[in-house]
């Protein structure tokens, strides 16, 4: 019996000659918080589920750093902490952070309205800019039209001076009598010439 206990105790060999090497268990990589305050990082550690990302030694350095605070501005940090608190009341997920984002879209909305603004400013300045281009063209082109009308009035007033003052000759009704010189026989030339020669003819012929 004691021979059979014996030979069940004794561990088995491997068939090298060694013993059967256990499986080692291999350890989980520290949290950022253990990494960074350089201790061991224990099953249960209560800073894993928070740091335990790769940047979890920074996060956890800035967090530390908190409680290095110089001493002439721990009340500033103490009322912006009461203040992170209080929003954390409100708001336990994002804290402040929701504000700050409240706020950022306030921002960019009244970006957006300032930007429509400036361009209905600057669309107002071109119209306004285009008008009186176009009154200062008017007043430039306005004498020379009216040079041309009050010449074009001289004009008028000069031909109606010099055609209507004249009337047309009345054109003769009845046939047009031509003035032909009347010729005498070359022995009644003399007496034709002598007015009182002639004159004393008619009155004869009349009696």
């Amino acid at each position: 019996m004691g021979d059979e206990e014996t030979a069940v105790r004794r561990p088995r060999r491997s068939p090298r000659g060694g013993r059967s090497a256990q499986p080692a268990v291999e350890a989980p990589p520290p949290c950022g918080a253990c990494k960074s305050l350089r201790r061991k990082c224990v099953k249960g550690c209560v800073f894993a589920p928070h740091f335990g990302s790769e940047q979890g030694a920074a996060r956890f350095a800035a967090v530390h750093k908190l409680m290095a605070v110089p001493t002439a501005r721990r009340g500033e940090a103490v009322a912006t902490v009461c203040y992170e608190a209080q929003a954390r009341l409100s708001d336990p997920v994002y804290g402040c952070v929701s504000t700050i984002l409240a706020l950022q879209q306030q921002v960019a909305g009244l970006h957006a309205e300032l930007s429509m603004v400036q361009m209905q400013l600057l669309n107002t300045r071109l119209v306004a800019e285009s008008a009186a281009r176009g009154s200062h063209v008017l007043h430039a082109l306005q004498p020379a039209y009216s040079n041309n009308s009050s010449a074009s009035n001289k004009l008028a007033d000069f031909s109606s001076l010099h055609f209507g003052g004249t009337a047309a000759a009345p054109r003769p009704s009845g046939p047009i009598l031509r003035c032909q010189p009347c010729h005498a026989d070359d022995g009644d030339e003399g007496d034709s010439q002598d007015p009182s020669a002639f004159i004393d003819e008619v009155f004869s012929r009349k009696q």
